[in-house]
């Protein structure tokens, strides 16, 4: 039985609840003053009702007493109980030792990975149970710091943390009376470096959103993250398209399992089908082969270039969205698995749609949700931003020190139109730092294609005729300005055109309610 009393400040308070304890022959277990609360804890074996009836009124009675009760444990046994829960749910193993060397406390994964049960741990050195440090030359030095260190645990290679415990003595200063010992293995430390890796790589923390409009892609894309729908991601070459989706999948409830990409534009289409889907190997010296879409069960697959798929790989992948099932290719047994698809294009579907070399109804089954990147000219606050992290990553990397970025440097990025997107901001800054042999990086050091803002930027690799330029951005234009003027009426008053000749327009490119959300 254990009592809470609630007394005041008083020289000799204790000793008279003591006596009254005496009095009755209850033997006293254990006591505990809390002396910042004004409290009093004892604690005594359980009595029979009608003496506890007795004792009760007459702690009560005694001067500076203010309140007593029943509690379920002293905050001794409850600090020991949660320090001992903590213990045991550690993965790592901790040793406690006293200031000969002494082990006094150990926890499971200790034992573990000492290959010894608590009773041979615990009364042992710890110098016959830790080997490559002087834990006695350590504890006997004037000045006992903390340490990380190597050491050998059962044969193998282990770090170690050591911390010493020091308890304080007023002003005669602190006693050393131990120290607590962390040991972690190289596999364990491995796994924490790698999942510390992914997640500064994989995580929305590494997106820059500086901008407006790429801090209302990443609030979306964590909410969509949560989801299980399919998400279709577009945005121009070079965007982050894949980093966005990988952002995604270790948000998710999918962190745990794979998320594979695969490029549907870099394959042949029988390739890519067998990638995709697998391969059965029925075939004389065919061996078996998973898919992406097996590999990454519990997981997502990320459809790079979504657009590039051939229409028979389209169909095929449209019955796996319905379903979940798809055969492998030269196989007839269906194989079912749970995977998320998260689909990216630079190209324009909905006109791809209209034009009969998308299906209409794939394209609404990858284009549950959507996350549109605008391209790096469009988001000018980002750009000073990614090429200080850039000049910064591979400053690093070549063990350069950090040069400056001057101010006509940035004003020039800012201004450069950026075909290739973050991509080629990437690339422009890890060639002009990697040549730098200056403490500043200035605009001659950077390698761009020349741009004025007369004449604008033209792509090297542009096809087609003057006409077919013209209507690629008649029909881009028109597109981004339906959801705000959803008729033709409307779209026409907008941009000073006839009713006739947009509704002309809008019919001939394919854009109405179903092609473009309104």
């Amino acid at each position: 039985m254990r009592l809470d009393i609630h007394c005041a400040d008083r020289i000799g308070i204790a000793q008279e609840i003591l006596n009254i304890l005496v009095n009755y022959q209850v033997d006293l277990k254990g006591i505990e003053v809390d002396s910042v609360n004004c409290r009093m804890y004892v604690s005594f074996p359980p009595i029979e009702f009608e003496q506890f009836q007795k004792i009760m009124p007459s702690i009560r009675l005694i001067d500076g007493v203010q309140d007593v009760r029943t509690t379920a444990f002293l905050p001794s046994e409850r600090e020991h109980n949660e320090l001992n829960t903590l213990l045991r749910a550690l993965p790592d193993g901790v040793i406690s030792i006293d200031a000969k060397g002494w082990v006094r406390l150990c926890n499971d994964a200790a034992c573990k990975d000492l290959q010894l049960s608590e009773k041979e741990v615990i009364g042992a050195n710890i110098n016959n149970l830790l080997k490559g440090f002087n834990f006695t030359r350590w504890l006997e030095s004037k000045e006992v710091l903390g340490q990380t260190t190597r050491v050998e645990v059962a044969g193998e290679d282990f770090i170690a943390d050591i911390l010493p415990i020091a308890v304080p003595q007023g002003n005669e200063g602190d006693v050393l009376a131990g120290a607590v010992i962390n040991i972690k293995s190289q596999s364990r430390l491995g796994q924490q470096v790698s999942a510390f890796r992914r997640y500064g790589q994989e995580s929305f923390a590494t997106i820059h959103n500086f901008s407006t409009a790429m801090r209302r892609v990443v609030r979306e894309a964590r909410k969509m993250a949560q989801l299980e729908a399919p998400i279709l991601i577009t945005g121009e070459t070079g965007t982050g398209k894949e980093l966005l989706a990988r952002a995604c999948h270790y948000a998710s409830n999918r962190s745990v399992k794979p998320f594979i990409a695969l490029s549907c534009a870099s394959l042949p289409d029988d390739v890519a089908e067998s990638e995709l889907f697998g391969y059965a190997g029925y075939e004389e010296n065919a061996a078996p082969k998973r898919g992406v879409l097996e590999q990454a069960d519990g997981g997502t697959v990320f459809l790079d270039e979504v657009g590039e798929m051939s229409t028979q790989l389209q169909t095929k992948l449209l019955r796996f969205l319905q379903d979940g099932t798809f055969r492998k290719v030269g196989d007839e047994n269906e194989v079912k698995v749970n995977v998320r698809i998260i689909a990216a294009t630079q190209k324009d579907l909905p006109a791809m749609v209209q034009e009969g070399v998308f299906r209409e109804d794939l394209y609404y089954r990858i284009n549950v949700l959507t996350l549109e990147i605008a391209p790096l000219r469009d988001r000018k606050a980002d750009v000073g931003p990614l090429a200080e992290h850039f000049i910064q990553k591979y400053a690093q990397q070549n063990g350069h020190a950090i040069p400056e970025l001057s101010a006509e440097c940035l004003s020039f990025l800012q201004e450069y139109p950026w075909p290739g997107n973050v991509r080629q901001l990437e690339n422009a800054i890890y060639r002009a730092v990697s040549l730098l042999d200056d403490n500043e990086l200035r605009v001659e050091h950077l390698q761009l294609p020349t741009f004025t803002h007369d004449l604008g930027y033209l792509e090297s690799d542009f096809e087609g005729s003057l006409d077919q330029a013209v209507k690629r951005f008649e029909a881009t234009l028109l597109r981004k300005l339906y959801p705000a003027y959803p008729s033709s009426r409307q779209l026409a008053k907008r941009l000073g055109l006839s009713h006739t000749a947009v509704a002309n327009k809008l019919r001939d490119y394919g854009i109405n309610r179903k092609t473009v959300k309104v």
